[in-house]
C-alpha cells in the first residue's frame, strides 16, 4: 500500500500520534480505504523487491559461472540444450524463476494474506538443492558448485521469514488499528468544539483596594484647604 501507501497505511488514520481528535475520523477512514486501493504497504512492497533481487543475483551467478567455464554461447549449450541433471547449473536458475514468479503473482498481483504460497515454494527450493547436491557432480566444478546451491537456499529461507515474521505480522496489526479506528467512529460522534463568541472576552472586575484608594483620593480632593 507513493511513499504515502504505508502498510495498511496506518500512518493515513494515526499520523501525529493522538490527533485523532483533529480531524474527523470519517475522513480518516476515507482515506485508508483510498490508499488501500491504490497501493500495496511498504513491507510488502520491500518484500517483492526482495524476490526480484533473489533472481537477479541468482541470474547473475549463473552469467558469472558460464563465463568463467569457456563462453557464454558454448556454455549456454551445453547447459541448456545439452541439459544434465549431474553437472548443469541451469536447473537452479529455473527454480529462482519458479520462486519469483509464483511469489510476486501471490503476494503483489493477487496480494494473498496467508503463508503458503511462500511455504510450497520455499519446500521445492530446499527438496531440490538438497538432492542435487547430494546425487549430482556440482560439489566437483568448483567454487560455483558450492555457491549457487548455498545462495539459492539460503535467499528462500530468508523471504520465508521476511514475510512470516514482518509482513503479515505487521499488516495485520495495521488492519487491527484501522478497525478499531472505524469502531470508535461508529459509536462515539466527535464534538467539534463552537466558534468562540465575543462574551467570553471580558475584564476582570476592579479590585477592592484600588476603589477604596480612588474614593479616599476624592474625599482629600473635596477637603477645604485652610
Amino acid at each position: 500500500m507513493a511513499s504515502q501507501c504505508s502498510s495498511v497505511d496506518s500512518r493515513a488514520t494515526l499520523r501525529g500520534g493522538g490527533s485523532i481528535n483533529s480531524t474527523p475520523m470519517s475522513a480518516r477512514i476515507e482515506s485508508y480505504e483510498g490508499v488501500e486501493k491504490k497501493c500495496i504497504s511498504d513491507v510488502r512492497r520491500t518484500f517483492c523487491l526482495f524476490v526480484t533481487f533473489d533472481l537477479l543475483f541468482i541470474t547473475l551467478l549463473w552469467i558469472i559461472e558460464l563465463n568463467v567455464n569457456g563462453g557464454i554461447q558454448e556454455e549456454l549449450k551445453k547447459e541448456v540444450l545439452e541439459y544434465d541433471y549431474h553437472k548443469s547449473f541451469f536447473d537452479i536458475f529455473v527454480l529462482a524463476a519458479f520462486r519469483f514468479t509464483v511469489l510476486i503473482l501471490a503476494y503483489a498481483v493477487c496480494r494473498l494474506r496467508h503463508w503458503w504460497a511462500i511455504a510450497i515454494t520455499t519446500a521445492i527450493t530446499s527438496a531440490f538443492l538438497i538432492a542435487k547436491v547430494i546425487i549430482s557432480k556440482l560439489l566437483s566444478q568448483g567454487a560455483f558448485g558450492y555457491l549457487l546451491p548455498i545462495i539459492s537456499f539460503i535467499l528462500a529461507w530468508i523471504e520465508t521469514w521476511f514475510l512470516d515474521f514482518k509482513v503479515l505480522p505487521q499488516e495485520a496489526n495495521d488492519e487491527n488499528r484501522y478497525l478499531t479506528i472505524q469502531n470508535i467512529a461508529e459509536r462515539a460522534p466527535l464534538v467539534h468544539p463552537g466558534p468562540v463568541s465575543d462574551g467570553q472576552f471580558y475584564s476582570p472586575p476592579e479590585s477592592v483596594a484600588d476603589s477604596d484608594e480612588e474614593l479616599d483620593d476624592k474625599h482629600d480632593l473635596e477637603k477645604p484647604i485652610v
